[in-house]
């Protein structure tokens, strides 16, 4: 039995939830930034709009992984992390270390060697 391949349609759909996934983030911390501790801090736009990103982003992501292969699109997840630290940078002003340079080189080579083994 040969295995199946994952469509292309599928890889879009997780690539898409990985950058919709880490603007979710990039929300939640502009709304943690705001909030001064009290329980109706936690009902704002941005804080809102982050969670809805995240949850928009499970939706899409299940939609990916339907007709996909499980093992080479889930790795892909971790590509949100690739886009957090861009928008960190671009809206935080955030350092890219070599540190993070390192971490980032290493996501991207596991990501490419789990895709290149299905």
């Amino acid at each position: 039995m040969s295995p199946v391949a994952t469509p292309f349609s599928s890889v879009a759909l997780v690539l898409l939830a990985s950058v919709i996934g880490s603007f979710g983030a990039v929300f939640l911390k502009l709304g943690a930034g705001r909030w001064k501790g009290d329980i109706w801090g936690l009902v704002s736009w941005r804080l809102g709009l982050g969670v809805g990103l995240y949850l928009g982003s499970s939706v899409i992501y299940t939609l990916g992984i339907k007709h996909g292969q499980l093992s080479v699109l889930y790795p892909m997840v971790a590509l949100g992390y690739v886009w957090a630290l861009l928008w960190a940078r671009l809206f935080f002003n955030e350092r890219f270390t070599r540190q993070k340079q390192l971490g980032l080189g290493l996501v991207l080579i596991g990501v490419v060697c789990v895709g290149l083994g299905s």
